[in-house]
């Protein structure tokens, strides 16, 4: 129904018993002179939460109130709206009563509301009340990311990939004419609002599938049925953005993509590789603000953190950072290099790619293709005097010989490697055919980091113990006291997982007086382990396990990322 009469709409109002004497005139003041709705009016005055409101409005209405991502609604209901409609009113069919349509809104005041549905669907329309968050996640669930932007594209029956620049404009302001543009800009947004690190764009036989990387973990994003059939236009577009040649389908592709999102400067790299069924796209988006953290966000216990800070300000050596792909370790240089970045230091870096801008930090990106490699560009760092040297990654024998010779003539030098632990950093440069007297020499600390999820603030609840599990995965139980294991529930703050961002797990080891004997006679990896343990070094599981017991993440994470400790006991004597 549409309330026009001031009076009337002030009686519901009051009738909703939320309101002190003078907010629903201050309410209805305000929105006289807005295009906001009453529902945003009454949250952005701190009056009431939204799903509060709406509650007590459907009683004085006679309406229900719905959470239309929690119901089964039937297809054959989703098809009397058109997808254009649901969208733009941002509402939600979700039963047919007796010939009527039932559509959830948060706006039930919207002028026309009503009548607009009813030409729409052809059919007599009844509301029901939700959230604008539960309206906005059951469409796009049930309808599919983009759903009519496709739509629109499947009435015009026709494709436009524009070869203008749209890099620079603002995705926060969706207003393109061109559909698949849109499309793709959507897909964007979209993962950029879901905390996404990476999309990756899989064809399969039948469909087009587009996956978010969230918090280190995959999750299937819902798209429309009729995507498949937009498949090439959509690859095209995208590496039309990257400088790719939209011509060559069967080799793989690198680009990548500046663009801005709310403001915020977002560096895009993409990939392309030919399948089966076409060429498969992954974008990993980089947040140029959000890898300047410091040293208190990286999740450092008090006692790392010290031993840490201590590395990171010696006047020369090698730190090294080790661990998978996507474990966080170019944050945790970028940390350090925030941390100790100062007029009084000279900094240069090398990465491949640059993947967030420091102020007062001389940033090289590496370019094969023009000679200009790891090693040539650390070379030609060495005489441009600097104090400290960021290597991306040591890659190859040449790059770890030049960063050995800078730490040795006096320069700090942070990199990483690819290894599982901290000592397996050393077995790696000696099989590159470093020296160990070097290695014992140069590298003065090593860090092996994995990144678990955080439990949602707002859900998480405490574990019931299941020493079963516990003696499965060999926890000490005599730990337990230490604190109060919690696991994950879920919750719409953190979209039903359960966990909402990540931190790092760390196994500090440094290089000392009793380590460096071992590193040059050629011990094994857990051979050192063992004795950093024994001098009281924790490894990834023990730090992972005191997070568990703070209630920062879940003992599965822990176990997911993280390996066992049971042969790294030392002996007695």
């Amino acid at each position: 129904m549409t309330v026009s009469a001031p009076n009337k709409l002030a009686a519901l109002l009051e009738k909703t018993g939320l309101f002190q004497p003078g907010q629903v005139e201050e309410v209805l003041a305000r929105q006289a002179n807005s295009t906001q709705s009453i529902t945003d009016q009454v949250v952005n005055l701190g009056y009431a939460r939204e799903d509060h409101f709406l509650k007590a409005l459907a009683t004085a209405m006679g309406l229900p109130y719905v959470r239309p991502g929690e119901m089964a609604i039937d297809k054959a209901v989703l098809e009397r709206l058109p997808t254009k409609a649901v969208f733009q009113y941002n509402v939600m069919p979700v039963a047919l009563e007796s010939g009527a349509l039932r559509v959830a809104t948060n706006d039930p005041f919207a002028p026309g509301l009503i009548d607009a549905l009813r030409l729409a669907s052809g059919l007599r329309v009844r509301l029901a009340l939700s959230t604008a968050m539960d309206i906005d996640k059951a469409a796009k669930k049930l309808y599919g990311v983009g759903a009519e932007t496709l739509d629109r594209m499947m009435a015009d029956n026709r494709i436009e990939v524009p070869e203008e620049d749209f890099s620079k404009q603002d995705l926060s302001e969706l207003d393109q004419e061109a559909s698949v543009v849109k499309f793709v800009n959507q897909i964007i947004w979209e993962a950029h609002k879901d905390r996404a690190t990476d999309i990756h764009l899989e064809p399969q036989e039948m469909d087009l599938r587009i996956r978010y990387r969230v918090d280190g973990v995959l999750h299937q994003t819902p798209v429309p049925p009729q995507l498949k059939r937009f498949q090439a236009s959509i690859i095209s577009r995208i590496k039309v953005m990257a400088n790719m040649d939209i011509a060559e389908k069967r080799l793989p592709q690198d680009g990548r993509i500046s663009l801005r999102v709310h403001g915020e400067e977002i560096d895009v790299r993409v990939s392309t590789m030919p399948t089966v069924y076409g060429e498969s796209v992954s974008l990993r988006l980089l947040m140029r603000s959000s890898g300047l953290i410091g040293m208190d966000r990286l999740g450092l216990e008090d006692r790392d953190a010290q031993i840490l800070l201590k590395l990171i300000n010696k006047p020369h050596g090698i730190l090294l950072v080790t661990g998978p792909t996507g474990s966080g370790k170019s944050t945790s240089l970028y940390a350090w290099l925030h941390t100790i970045n100062s007029v009084d230091l000279r900094i240069l870096t090398i990465e491949d790619p640059i993947e967030y801008e420091m102020a007062g930090v001389n940033q090289i990106h590496v370019k094969p293709e023009i000679g200009l490699t790891f090693a040539v560009g650390l070379r030609h760092i060495l005489r441009q005097d600097p104090d400290v040297i960021m290597v991306g990654e040591i890659r190859d024998k040449e790059t770890a010989e030049i960063a050995i010779r800078a730490a040795l003539t006096g320069h700090l030098v942070f990199s990483t490697l690819h290894t599982n632990d901290s000592a397996g950093a050393v077995t790696r440069l000696t099989d590159m055919g470093i020296e160990p007297f070097l290695i014992a020499s140069s590298v003065e600390g090593l860090v092996a980091q994995r990144l678990v999820r955080r439990l949602c603030p707002h859900c998480k609840k405490p574990w019931e113990i299941d020493e079963a599990f516990l003696k499965s995965v060999n926890f000490p139980l005599e730990r337990l006291g230490e604190g109060v294991i919690m696991e994950a529930a879920g919750c719409e703050e953190c979209r039903g997982t359960g966990f909402r961002g990540r931190t790092g797990i760390y196994e500090i080891l440094v290089i000392n007086d009793t380590i460096r004997p071992l590193i040059v006679s050629r011990a094994s990896s857990s051979a050192i382990k063992q004795e950093a343990i024994r001098l009281g070094m924790r490894t990834l599981r023990e730090d992972g396990w005191t997070k568990a017991l703070k209630g920062v993440t879940t003992l599965e994470e822990v176990v997911r990322v993280s390996e066992e400790d049971e042969d790294l006991v030392p002996e007695e004597g």
